[in-house]
């Protein structure tokens, strides 16, 4: 008997040995674990008010988990309704009335209804407002409550991205309560509440009990932050981790495509990688310096070599996946002595430009390369990667750079390049005029014909040096659904997440 007691102790130590080491999972493990999604992000958000800051890590978290607007985009980029069940627009296009959803609160108990809806949409056009795409709002002429139930949206002009533009994760509903305290505990209406922020490792939320909609089907979910891309390779390959939904080692996808443990999804997004340039500073103020660059730069070998080929070129700010997408991407093909030329005639030779590097790395490894082709061509480049907060305070908000390579991931944002001030410091009345028509549109044919005229406009000024469409590039478990294969905004949108039975 003794030996028999002894036996089943070594037995069990040795099954719980096995079970902690993935080899063998008891039932209670198993349920346990499907309780809980552990999903991986590179870059940790600097706060977690989506109303209060650019950064898209912000909303990688938070949207349609956390909180929610009047309307969200859905996985495959449809505007579909959310805290508005239903809405209406005047023939004139300037009034929309939204059929509120009754029954709504905040996580921390706060009644939702349309005086939310009015201080959230002024709160954003307030003067002192720190809200990043303020511009969404600008046309906004009053927002009305004739009952709690209904909001009543005046514009002072049509517009034909109004309710693509509040569907934003910077047009989310915020409640008064609550606002000020958002960024380090954000308080939404979504199907998950914010649990906790350990800062530096991760934020976890828990599914909202009083949610109004269907509830998600796994209660816990930890977004772990790995910056550094063989860091998150290895913490898929181990089983740390169920999920990178923007996977940063395209060159490691290999090894999960030929490993049953793992679906790699390649899809879309609406984002586009530029060396972005500051259009005010010398010798960078000349057009035919910065045509000089793009001439310099063989897009589809830096393609190859920072996304493994994934992507696709593009020579303009638009995707193939956006509305009027014209590919001028054979624009400025790579020729480095015209690069040279072109250099030479704007007197510009030998010139030192100094390029900002955020961390993604997309960022670090093109930098590298961009440098290399630049060097190439006679200019002088100097690298310097600097952390996030660094890149949103000196070149976002500072304008203190010469050029940058960033991803801008937000869709159909052409309205960047008209606003009176942004990092770019390009100014053009022709594009701004153009952009004005293209809001005014309410036809989707004369929509896109219109955001076609944009692109050239663009393409003939380079603003930017267009590099490429950014790819989606998912890693999961292949038991996990319900993940978005697509990227139409940016969101980690886990909502529809579920463990295949």
């Amino acid at each position: 008997m003794r030996t028999s007691h002894r036996h089943s102790l070594a037995l069990a130590a040795s099954l719980l040995a096995l079970a902690a080491a993935g080899a063998l999972t008891a039932p209670e493990a198993l349920a346990q674990e499907r309780d809980t999604l552990r999903l991986g992000m590179q870059l940790e958000p600097p706060m977690l008010d989506p109303t209060a800051g650019a950064a898209a890590a912000i909303r990688e978290v938070t949207y349609a988990n956390i909180f929610e607007g009047l309307v969200q985009i859905a996985g495959d980029g449809a505007v579909v309704p959310a805290l508005a069940e239903s809405w209406e627009v005047s023939e004139d296009g300037l009034v929309y009335t939204f059929d509120l959803r009754e029954g709504v609160t905040f996580h921390d108990g706060t009644p939702f209804d349309c005086s939310i809806v009015q201080f959230s949409y002024e709160r954003a056009v307030a003067p002192d407002s720190t809200n990043a795409q303020k511009g969404l709002f600008e046309p906004i002429a009053s927002t009305e409550c004739p009952d709690p139930y209904t909001a009543v949206v005046t514009l002072s002009q049509p517009s034909s991205r109004f309710l693509f533009n509040m569907a934003w994760g910077d047009a989310v509903m915020v409640a008064p309560s609550s606002a000020e305290t958002n960024k380090t505990n954000p308080v939404g209406t979504g199907p998950y509440r914010f649990a906790r922020w350990v800062q530096g490792d991760r934020v976890e939320m828990t599914r909202n009990a009083d949610y109004w909609g269907d509830a998600p089907a796994i209660e816990n979910v930890v977004i772990r932050f790995i910056s550094d891309p063989s860091a998150a390779t290895a913490a898929m390959l181990a089983g740390d981790l169920d999920a990178f939904p923007n996977f940063p080692a395209p060159e490691a996808l290999p090894q999960f495509e030929n490993d049953d443990r793992f679906t790699v999804a390649v899809g879309a997004t609406e984002g586009e990688v530029l060396l972005s340039l500051n259009n005010s500073r010398a010798p960078l103020d000349d057009v035919r310096v910065r045509r000089a660059l793009a001439h310099a730069i063989d897009k589809q070998a830096m393609l190859d070599a920072v996304q493994n080929g994934l992507g696709t070129t593009i020579g303009s700010f638009s995707t193939p996946a956006s509305p009027g997408y014209v590919d001028f991407s054979d624009a400025y093909p790579f020729d480095p002595d015209q690069a040279r030329a072109l250099l030479e005639e704007a007197g510009a030779a030998g010139a030192t430009i100094t390029i900002q590097l955020p961390p993604p790395a997309y960022a670090r490894r093109g930098g590298e390369v961009a440098a290399a082709y630049l060097q190439q061509v006679g200019l002088n480049v100097e690298l310097v990667p600097i952390e996030w907060a660094q890149w949103l305070e000196q070149v976002f908000r500072g304008y203190d750079f010469d050029a940058t390579i960033v991803a801008h991931t937000e869709p159909r944002d052409l309205d960047i390049f008209a606003r009176d001030e942004y990092y770019f410091n390009y100014a053009s009345e022709e594009y701004r005029e153009t952009y004005q028509r293209y809001l005014a549109a309410t036809d989707q044919d004369e929509q896109a014909q219109i955001a076609g005229e944009l692109q050239r406009i663009l393409s003939e000024d380079q603003p930017a040096v267009f590099l490429y469409a950014l790819p989606k590039i998912g890693v999961w478990r292949a038991d996990l659904e319900g993940l978005w294969t697509n990227q139409p905004i940016p969101a980690n949108d886990v909502t529809e997440a579920r463990w295949a039975r």
